[in-house]
Parts: structure tokens; C-alpha cells; sequence
């Protein structure tokens, strides 16, 4: 595998949720504490930052342009031409968003975290395209989701378990809750993750300075090692979707590696999915 390179030099204190935007040709990832949504487009070079009006955990795009972002206070719409709404308003003191992931159908699949990661304080949820959720888990640090090939499987990670567990899921509902990894102490915990053509999940590890790759069957077969403490999340994209994409994090680090908070990238590492948009 090659080594890495970096894509984009930035210093975001909580850089999360990279995702490929095919219609748009450019990755799409954010700053969730400075509150900022970055693009990069690697055919071009050209980068974009744009604020949001509060903490933003994910970013992803809409099947007719703009964004569907994850805030503190609920879901809000971007229109292409940068108009902003609120899809779905349902603030909760002390929670916010995090990472986010768009199912098959279409639909968001949205975590929330409490600021103090208090157990249970944060939840799981399915978003529609015209704004009606339903909860469907609780967990602390509600992180990385991502699903098989073949959309049999739901994977998923409450960062605090040190685990990736596994889900059956029907194409609206996921059932028989099980571990699929394991961290073990002192490898740091499990973030954000992606899933590759062949079915293996790609997870990324805070505190853990790598990159995981498992089978579908569960196995261990493939670390990258970094050089920044705080990886957070990954996902393939570029034209044929071969350059997997690592986000980073500076924050709570007394002498971050000069790297930290920057968009590193892992050329021709595998073959990604594509990703859907979200219909809303």
C-alpha cells in the first residue's frame, strides 16, 4: 500500500465525516468545533470553507445539490445556492451532532454525543427527506456507520465500547445487535469507518494513530499506521473511487503532530463504494 500523503494542510480542531460527492467531483468534510464545512476537489486542487451557524458533525449531499448537514440543534438543508433551513429542529441542552452516515434509501442516518459523552446521552437516528425521525439506538459517542455491499448489513460504532458491532438489516430496520471488532486497551477507540467493495470495514482509531481494515468475517488484515494521534474517520473517493480519505483532530493534544487536523490520503489503497446522496 502506498504511504500516505496529505491532501489538504489545514488545523482543525475536529475534523470529521470525510464523503465523497461524485455528482460534484470533490470530497466533503468538517470542522465540527470551529464549525465549518470544507470541500476539496483533488482533480483541481480547489478548496472551499464554508461556516455553519453551529457545531456541525456531518456533512453530506443532497440528491438535487446542497448539503444536509448535522448540527447541534437538528438537521438543516443547504440549498445549491447556499440558501439555509432547518429540515428538523429538535435541540436538547448540553447534545449535539456527530458523524452521519446516508442509507441505501436514501435516508440520514444521524448520530448525536453529549458534550460530556455521558452514557446513553447520545442516540442514533433515521432521518427523511421531508423531516421525520425515529430513533433508533442510544449510545454515548454515536460514530461511524456504514453498510455491506449487498445492504444485509449494518455496521456501527458507540465509541466508548471499544467495539464495531453488526446489525442485520432489512432495508429500513436493523436487528440482532452483535460484535463484529474488538479494540483492545491501549489502541485507542474505534471512530469514524467506511466499508470497500469486498465487503471489509475500514475504521479509523482516536488515540490510536491508525487505520484498521477487517474482513467481513471479523479479522484484523490490514493497519496503517499515522503519524497523528487522532485520526477520525475515513472514506474512499477520487474519479474511481481507489484514494482512501483520512480526517484528523488536534484537539485535547498538548503538542499535536504538525499534521494534526489535516486531510491526509492513502493513494490507491482499495476499491470504495459509491455512495448515495440524501433524498431530501
Amino acid at each position: 500500500m502506498s504511504r500516505f500523503e496529505v491532501a489538504v494542510r489545514e488545523f482543525a480542531e475536529l475534523g470529521e465525516g470525510p464523503t465523497w460527492d461524485a455528482a460534484a467531483g470533490r470530497l466533503i468534510w468538517v470542522d465540527i468545533l470551529s464549525s465549518r464545512v470544507h470541500t476539496y476537489a483533488p482533480g483541481s486542487g480547489r478548496r472551499t470553507v464554508m461556516t455553519t451557524p453551529q457545531h456541525v458533525g456531518a456533512a453530506k449531499p443532497r440528491t438535487g445539490g446542497g448539503l444536509v448537514v448535522n448540527l447541534r440543534d437538528g438537521i438543516g438543508l443547504y440549498d445549491p445556492d447556499g440558501a439555509f433551513s432547518w429540515l428538523r429542529r429538535d435541540p436538547v441542552p448540553g447534545r449535539r451532532g456527530n458523524d452521519a452516515a446516508v442509507a441505501p434509501d436514501g435516508s440520514l442516518w444521524a448520530g448525536t454525543m453529549r458534550y460530556d459523552e455521558a452514557a446513553g446521552g447520545g442516540t442514533l437516528a433515521r432521518v427523511t427527506g421531508d423531516g421525520e425521525a425515529s430513533q433508533l439506538l442510544t449510545a454515548a459517542v454515536s460514530n461511524g456507520t456504514g453498510w455491506s455491499p449487498d445492504g444485509s448489513r449494518l455496521y456501527y460504532v458507540d465509541s466508548p465500547t471499544r467495539r464495531v458491532d453488526v446489525f442485520d438489516y432489512d432495508g429500513q430496520h436493523p436487528s440482532g445487535r452483535r460484535e463484529f471488532a474488538s479494540i483492545e486497551e491501549g489502541a485507542g477507540f474505534p471512530d469514524g469507518l467506511t466499508v470497500d467493495a469486498e465487503g471489509c470495514v475500514w475504521v479509523a482509531l482516536w488515540d490510536g494513530a491508525q487505520i484498521r481494515r477487517y474482513t467481513p468475517d471479523g479479522l484484523l488484515d490490514r493497519t496503517v499506521a499515522l503519524p497523528v494521534r487522532r485520526p477520525t474517520a475515513c472514506a474512499f473517493g477520487g474519479r474511481d473511487l481507489r484514494d482512501l480519505y483520512i480526517t484528523t483532530a488536534r484537539v485535547g493534544q498538548d503538542a499535536p503532530h504538525p499534521l494534526s487536523g489535516s486531510l491526509l490520503v492513502l493513494p490507491d489503497a482499495g476499491q470504495g463504494l459509491p455512495q448515495p446522496a440524501f433524498a431530501g
